[in-house]
This record gives structure tokens, C-alpha cells and sequence, in this order.
């Protein structure tokens, strides 16, 4: 097996530019997710990759192999579809089958592979029932079995979980690694669920506007994020944007309201060279109640929203809302005023004007 290389890729639709010049390595064996928002041009690269759409520049290798001009048939990969696309007269059996048979492979060969699959899939009980038998989960299951048993080098799935309601996709996001840690094959996965992308991937691949974001592992596009996008982008809630105003002197910051934090000496240095506005980064859930603690800063509990173990409570900074996640009965009734102290080494400061991350 070998790596999948992007160089330079581009697909315009006409006057529309898709996909901007993308170049991007997966390494053998690994799980690559492509996520963004819509309209980002993610599943235009996996079907590109997949030689459902022809590339307008650049090149698609693996290993020392162009993609580029070959059929999808002759790429040696496997697809699934948001779209279950299964064939409701055919049995579960001969659904997965479908493709071996359209090869001429040999029925002692395809009896082998369907029930190898079956059994990997946990359908070993259902290989006689109809698509209408089955449940969600069970007939996206068929879906992958008819993708693994083609026993391709890559495999791409363009958003396979998003028909499922919330508990089949948990589900199915744990079977999924599972599988793709016993096939050890690599697997190329698109979604908009910025949640699967963080659970399931080895290598993220957020995408903006046609183009790379940041590329990464999960916690570190997570921790250390490149931009605005990214950081907004990772994250639920996403991460609080507060602009503030570094003060001469002490190595402090001014929030909006006219409280203060004291930030490291670097930092401070670096932020007092840049001219543009600052937009200070901090997650829900790096806020904590401590009135002791350095940095505490006091806030007025406008809407609380309990969760079981954990509770949002949204609050405003002048006129700036931000959402802290708190211990349950942290916070007794809104209208609360407390003390909150942030993690400040969990924190991140960017430039309003350019979007970047400073430091």
C-alpha cells in the first residue's frame, strides 16, 4: 500500500473556482477526515480523488501512480455514499455481492468475501432479508460490506452517517473506527459534523472556501489553531471571541467592561507590536469558579442550561456574549453573579483584522 498525494489540485465549474490548488499527503493506513461547511468543496476533492470528477489542474498519486487519468474502476477503491443506494429486490447477501458478481469473480470467491464481511459487519443473521427489513444502521452497514469487500487500498466515504439520527451515529462512528482499525486500510471521510471529524480521524483536513484551513491531528487543530475559521470552527459551543486592549504597562489586558488580566511577558510583547484590534480566544469550558484563583473575573448569569453533569451559563462582557461550561450547581439560579477565573494557558490570542493566531 501507499500514500495518497495531492499536488496542486484545482476544479473549477466553469467560472466557479472549487477547489484551490489543494496539497495534501495521507499516509498509509490512516483515517483522513475532509470537514468544513457547506459549499466548501469538500466532497468535490473526494470525488475527485474517486475519478468521479476530472481534476482542471494539478495531479492525484499513489505511491508512485497518477490517478489523474484513469477510470474509477481501475483506482482500486471503494465508496460510500450519504445515500445507502442499495437495491430493495436483492437480499443483503446478493447487495453486497452485487459488485463481485458485475466482476466475473468466481461464486465460491464471492460466498467467501460477502460472509467475511458480513461477519466483520455483524450481518451474518440478516444475509437473507430485503433493505426493508433492516434498520437504518443495519442497511448503512450493507453498504460499507459492499465497499469491503472489493478489499481496495483506499476507502472513501462521502457523509455516511448524516441519515442516522443522533444515537445510530454514535453507533456507527465507534463501529467505523473499529473497522478501520482491523482492515488497517486507508480510509477518506467527509462530513460537516465537526464532532465526527474530531472522533474518528487521525488527520483532519478543514476546509474553507476551496482551500486548506489547517491540517493536522484532531487535538491539535483543536489547541493550537491556526486562525479565527479554525478556532470557531472546532469546538461546541465554539470557542468565546472577546476583543480586548493591551495596557502599557504590568502585562495586562483590558476586557471590554474595564476588568484586567494578567497575561505572560512574551505574549504581552507580541500582542503590544500589533496595531489591528485583538480578539482574545477562550473555550466554555477552559472558564472555572474559583474566586481565589489569578485572573477571576466578575460576570452576571443571564441564561443557564443544565446538561446533567456539566451546565451552560451565558453571560455578557459588555456587549459581547460568551458561554462558560461549568461543574452542575456551579451556578444556583440566573441573574447569579460570580467569579470566574479562565485558564489562561489554554487560551489564544488573534488578530481581528488578519484572522491569525499570535504566537
Amino acid at each position: 500500500m501507499s500514500d495518497l498525494v495531492l499536488k496542486s489540485v484545482h476544479k473549477h465549474y466553469g467560472q466557479f473556482h472549487a477547489v484551490k490548488g489543494i496539497d495534501l499527503t495521507v499516509k498509509t493506513g490512516d483515517f483522513a477526515v475532509l470537514v468544513g461547511p457547506s459549499g466548501c468543496g469538500k466532497s468535490t476533492l473526494l470525488r475527485s480523488i474517486a475519478g468521479l470528477e476530472e481534476i482542471s489542474h494539478g495531479d492525484i498519486l499513489h505511491g508512485d501512480n497518477s490517478l489523474k487519468n484513469l477510470p474509477p474502476r481501475d483506482r482500486n477503491l471503494a465508496m460510500v455514499f450519504q445515500s445507502y443506494a442499495l437495491y430493495p429486490y436483492l437480499s443483503v447477501f446478493e447487495n453486497i455481492a452485487f459488485g463481485l458478481r458485475a466482476r466475473k469473480v468466481r461464486d465460491t470467491e464471492v460466498r467467501e468475501r460477502v460472509r467475511d464481511a458480513a461477519e466483520l459487519l455483524g450481518l451474518t443473521d440478516y444475509l437473507e432479508r430485503k433493505p426493508r427489513e433492516l434498520s437504518g444502521g443495519q442497511r448503512q452497514r450493507v453498504a460499507i460490506g459492499r465497499a469491503i469487500v472489493r478489499d481496495a487500498e483506499l476507502f472513501l466515504f462521502d457523509e455516511p452517517l448524516s441519515n442516522l439520527d443522533a444515537k445510530l451515529r454514535d453507533e456507527m462512528r465507534e463501529e467505523l473506527k473499529k473497522l478501520h482499525k482491523r482492515l488497517g486500510k486507508t480510509f477518506i471521510y467527509v462530513t460537516h459534523d465537526q464532532i465526527e471529524a474530531m472522533t474518528l480521524a487521525d488527520q483532519i483536513v478543514l476546509l474553507n472556501d476551496g482551500m486548506i484551513e489547517q491540517e493536522g491531528a484532531p487535538l491539535e487543530l483543536f489547541e493550537e489553531p491556526r486562525n479565527l475559521f479554525v478556532a470557531g470552527f472546532l469546538g461546541s459551543p465554539s470557542m468565546n471571541m472577546i476583543e480586548v486592549s493591551p495596557l502599557a504597562k504590568d502585562n495586562l489586558v483590558q476586557l471590554p467592561d474595564g476588568q484586567t488580566l494578567s497575561i505572560d511577558a512574551p505574549m504581552h510583547a507580541r500582542i503590544l507590536e500589533v496595531k489591528d484590534p485583538m480578539l482574545w480566544g477562550v473555550r466554555p469550558e477552559h472558564f472555572a469558579h474559583d474566586e481565589g484563583a489569578p485572573n477571576a473575573i466578575m460576570v452576571d448569569i443571564a441564561v443557564l442550561q443544565p446538561t446533567g453533569s456539566r451546565s451552560y451559563a451565558s453571560f455578557r462582557i459588555a456587549d459581547t456574549h460568551v458561554v462558560a461550561e461549568l461543574p452542575a450547581h456551579t451556578v444556583s439560579a440566573e441573574g447569579e453573579r460570580i467569579s470566574l477565573s479562565p485558564n489562561m494557558a489554554k487560551t489564544h490570542f488573534f488578530n481581528a483584522k488578519t484572522g491569525h493566531r499570535i504566537g
